[in-house]
């Protein structure tokens, strides 16, 4: 048999179709398939998420990159929904699937069928140890949790001064409440040091909770991997928060992502920003509820007013004015008066002319008797003047006694200095006794 042969780049080849197997397109993607799935498959590998995207039907396509290449990957419904977290583009993952070709395009394509964060298989079950150790310990106990200050005097917030969640933090209590301090405990929120400078910062923030008046805590920080988030899986660091005097609130991450603190906090909010709305009620809420206290008061008020308006009116309506019940007062006393004296005066003739009459009826005995009585009482009074000390004091003599009004009869009742009291016809004199001679 002659071969046909043509020349190319000085080598003589066959020609296409002379003695070489011809395949049609799908064939050779099915084979090609199936020797991927016998060497290959099942695979695991490590790479860098990048144009990640989820369809509607709940499908994820996205690419796994290094320095030296990168394959499509297609992640199926049923398996994305076991996802733990959420995927985002620059995240190094480790996945685990089966590759094939994507016969529509000739594509090779790596059907992941489960995605993990990369390192996440060690941290991941130190994390899950000392969860169950701090739960069985208690530490979790919704029981022992307490509720938020519905009016916190300030806020202290723990987390990282060049941090985007404190950004979102400040912004957030800005807005909602301005009116309440916010105290900051600055603390590294990743790397090796992080997890000793958190719990720095929440044993200050303890320490100075009177002098800074914080009623409530937030511990925060933006998303990130699991090594990212690791120092907030601290040990040490769940026994603060639990021993902190005052309520935490943990808004560490995004809503899918979970750490030791936010099992300890008092609160677990799925973001920073939910954090400070959870410890802050906006300001326009307390403003309308005062309008609405006072606006009730008012209404109070003004009921109170006019049911006392009414009850004065009716009485008003009940009673004439003061100056006529002055004056038919005046009138009826006026009466009165005059009735009394008529009846006074009238009693009075009656009894003198019974007096008149009784004494024209005294036998002459008896008003003999009288002026004799009479005149004896006449005699008596004489005589009584006669003592009448007043007398005695009208002729120039004196009645001398002590302050305490005993009268001093000799010299030997007094002493020199002593204070006395002379009573004259007209009045007193205050002496003092300078000397003392016997008669």
């Amino acid at each position: 048999m002659v071969e046909e042969f043509s020349t190319f780049e000085g080598r003589e080849r066959p020609l296409l179709g002379q003695g070489m197997h011809i395949w049609p397109v799908g064939s050779l993607l099915r084979a090609i398939a199936d020797s991927l799935e016998a060497r290959f498959n099942p695979v695991a590998v490590q790479g860098e998420l990048t144009g990640f995207s989820r369809a509607s039907s709940g499908h994820c396509y996205f690419s796994l990159k290094d320095t030296q290449g990168q394959v499509r990957c297609a992640m199926f419904r049923r398996a994305a929904s076991l996802l733990d977290f959420s995927p985002r583009d620059g995240q190094l993952v480790e996945l685990r699937g089966r590759l094939g070709i994507y016969e529509p395009r000739g594509e090779l394509q790596l059907v992941v069928e489960s995605m993990r964060q990369a390192g996440q298989g060690t941290l991941f079950e130190k994390f899950l140890l000392l969860k169950a150790k701090l739960e069985a310990q208690g530490l979790f106990d919704a029981a022992r949790k307490r509720p938020l200050p519905l009016l916190p005097r300030a806020i202290g917030v723990v987390t990282s001064l060049g941090a985007a969640a404190l950004h979102d933090v400040v912004s957030a209590l800005q807005r909602r409440a301005p009116h309440i301090p916010v105290v900051i405990y600055p603390a590294s929120v990743q790397g090796a040091q992080a997890a000793a400078e958190l719990r720095e910062a929440v044993s200050a923030a303890c320490q100075r909770r009177e002098q800074d008046r914080t009623d409530v805590l937030l511990l925060v920080r933006g998303g990130g991997a699991i090594e990212d988030l690791w120092a907030f899986n601290d040990e040490l660091l769940a026994r603060a928060i639990v021993a902190a005097p005052m309520p935490v609130i943990s808004g560490v991450g995004h809503e899918t992502d979970f750490t030791i603190a936010d099992f300890c906090a008092d609160v677990r909010a799925p973001t920073p920003t939910a954090a400070a709305e959870l410890c802050a009620q906006p300001q326009t809420t307390w403003l309308s509820a005062l309008d609405l206290a006072f606006s009730r008061l008012q209404n109070g008020v003004d009921q109170q007013m006019e049911s006392h308006n009414q009850r004065l009116d009716w009485a008003a309506s009940r009673v004439s004015r003061p100056s006529h019940l002055v004056t038919r007062q005046q009138a009826r006393l006026a009466s009165i008066a005059q009735q009394l004296s008529y009846a006074m005066r009238s009693t009075l003739r009656n009894e003198q002319g019974r007096l008149q009459t009784l004494g024209n009826d005294f036998p002459r005995e008896i008003i003999g008797s009288l002026q004799r009585s009479r005149n004896q009482i006449e005699q008596a009074k004489l005589r009584l003047a006669s003592l009448d000390p007043n007398l005695v004091l009208q002729r120039g003599y004196a009645w001398v006694a002590d302050l305490q009004g005993q009268p001093i009869t000799s010299v030997k009742m007094t002493h020199t200095g002593q204070p006395v009291r002379a009573t004259l016809a007209d009045g007193e004199v205050d002496l003092t006794v300078a000397a003392r001679r016997l008669i």
